[in-house]
């Protein structure tokens, strides 16, 4: 028996053939998206802004899933007939104004070269003027709104998203007769639901991103929601009112999806979940075990039994039973800007491709820890966790004339693992159990260097999961789960996943100076953070993308 994991990145979807009994992949497909810069379309006046065309999404699907599926026939005793479900994992919050029929309005010729109209990607940050009010508004009137997504709401998720495009697109808000997440819509496609109230939603996507909780009922009540806007409390009974966990499937594949795809009808589709989410699954994440997911962003997922209390932890992006494993609370933190970071350096700055990448890390590589002088704060795409803050940017400390391109690239892994750190320390202060790291994606398995540093600075040994695509596998084995193949998620992680025999511990000479140039970011991320009210620089980056958005207008 074979399951599907279906992959949406944020510049590609890929999809994976898996086998239920032990987890070989047996066959993998990667289709880059075809519109914007690298499937990602950009306002060049706000670089807060980022979009992707849901047509891409249906293109990517029909070619990723029939290209793993070739791939996988060449494998002796594979058969698209035995393939019994599949599972979908996308990038969150990303989410997508729908009409009447479940259809994204940019697939309309009317709203087709509509920037508002399209997928609001997770990373876009138009929203943060929307998201401060929403955290001051919930603090004053629903504190539990926001006391389990870290006190603080952020401008890549739902909610703030939405008021946003009531704000600057009114008349694409009303043409949106719903909206539905990227990780619920894919799901619901396949089913060949069309109509956006039957939609089946994942708890995950809505339980980080969207304040929903069975507790208050759901999702934030109407009286809440007019508070932010009228048109936002009329909207909430177009939504949904439930959202499931991962034992409830999504639906069951189409006969037309069935014959696009060369699948079997009927078989079920796991509930959509965020990538990293699944991804935490494919690692073999359970109590105690944190799994960092690290692309062109990073996301840290953990998770504790829902028979314990978990207290409300400041910064990170929530606690919700559920969200990654039935009968846990699934706890999310993370950083916006990682591998974009470095592609940033390289490809922005340097003029670089994947040679310079290689060269600079083999430079980087020779250097001892604090030798260059520099230190760098990971902020270049805001701060996720523990500060919540998208508008602060990045920074660098310490150049000289002579400072070299290959000083600032480990620089600039050095300030990622320096944020990892902060995270983890918040987390584990507040009784999360971490007693090992698993680490996946492209950066983990093909980046030793940065793979020492961050054991190095965090302290911790740092393991790489077996599988390279650790959140497709995740989608799989939920698919299997759910199928029948196991009788539960950790008997089928047991047999699914893995860690690679390589793992990278903690040099004690190392970590002796990173303890110090720790304290530095600290004093300079407190500092420039707004944390340090004593030395509070918090708007020395504000006002400067003040000016910039001046220079603009």
């Amino acid at each position: 028996m074979f399951t599907l994991g279906i992959d949406y990145g944020t510049n590609s979807v890929r999809a994976l053939v898996v086998r239920c009994a032990d987890g070989a992949e047996l066959g993998t497909c990667i289709v880059n998206y075809p519109s914007g810069q690298q499937g990602v379309l950009l306002d060049p006046k706000d670089h807060h802004l980022a979009r992707q065309h849901p047509g891409d999404y249906l293109f990517g699907l029909e070619k990723s899933v029939r290209g793993a599926l070739a791939a996988a026939k060449k494998v002796r005793g594979f058969d698209a007939a035995k393939v019994i479900g599949l599972g979908v994992d996308t990038t969150g919050s990303s989410p997508i104004p729908v009409d009447g029929r479940n259809r994204p309005l940019a697939l309309d010729p009317k709203w087709k070269k509509n920037l508002h109209a399209q997928c609001w990607l997770w990373k876009d940050h138009t929203a943060h003027r929307e998201a401060a009010q929403i955290t001051a508004l919930a603090a004053q009137h629903r504190p539990q709104f926001i006391a389990k997504c870290g006190n603080t709401y952020s401008s890549e998720w739902f909610w703030s998203k939405l008021w946003h495009c009531r704000t600057v697109a009114p008349k694409v808000f009303a043409a949106a007769h719903s909206w539905v997440e990227l990780a619920d819509w894919i799901p619901s496609v396949l089913a060949g639901i069309e109509d956006p109230t039957q939609v089946v939603r994942g708890v995950c996507c809505a339980g980080h991103k969207a304040l929903y909780a069975d507790e208050w009922g759901g999702l934030p009540d109407k009286e809440f929601l007019a508070l932010l806007h009228p048109d936002l409390a009329a909207l909430r009974d177009r939504l949904y009112a439930r959202a499931y966990d991962a034992t409830t499937p999504a639906g069951a594949l189409s006969p037309a999806w069935a014959k696009k795809l060369g699948l079997p009808a009927g078989i079920p589709i796991a509930i959509g979940e965020m990538d990293v989410h699944y991804g935490a699954i494919g690692c073999g994440v359970a109590e105690g075990v944190l799994v960092k997911v690290i692309g062109t962003s990073t996301c840290d997922c953990g998770v504790v039994a829902a028979s314990k209390a978990v207290p409300d932890i400041p910064g990170i992006c929530g606690i919700v039973k559920g969200a990654i494993l039935p009968g846990f609370y699934g706890i999310e933190a993370g950083q916006s800007a990682v591998g974009d970071i470095f592609k940033w350096w390289v490809e922005v700055v340097c003029r670089g491709d994947g040679a310079l990448h290689a060269q600079l890390t083999a430079d980087a590589a020779r250097q001892k820890p604090g030798q260059s002088g520099l230190l760098a704060l990971d902020w270049n795409n805001g701060n996720r966790t523990i500060l919540v803050d998208q508008l602060l940017t990045g920074l660098l400390l310490g150049q000289t004339l002579y400072t070299t391109q290959a000083e600032i690239y480990r620089a600039l892994i050095e300030a990622t693992a320096f944020g990892a750190r902060a995270i983890l320390e918040r987390i584990k202060e507040y009784g999360v159990p971490v007693d090992r790291i698993v680490c996946a994606g492209g950066i983990a398995e093909k980046n030793p260097l940065l793979m020492q540093i961050y054991a190095d600075i965090t302290g911790c040994t740092m393991q790489v999961s077996g599988s390279s695509q650790a959140c497709a596998l995740g989608s799989a084995i939920s698919a299997a789960v759910l199928a029948g193949a196991h009788k539960d998620f950790p008997t089928a992680q047991k047999k699914m996943t893995s860690v690679k025999p390589k793992s990278y511990r903690p040099i004690a000479a190392h970590r002796k100076v990173y303890d110090q140039l720790y304290a530095l970011y600290r004093t300079t991320h407190d500092a420039f953070g707004g944390v340090n009210k004593s030395s509070d620089l918090s708007r020395v980056m504000k006002d400067l993308l003040a000016l910039k958005a001046a220079a603009h207008r």
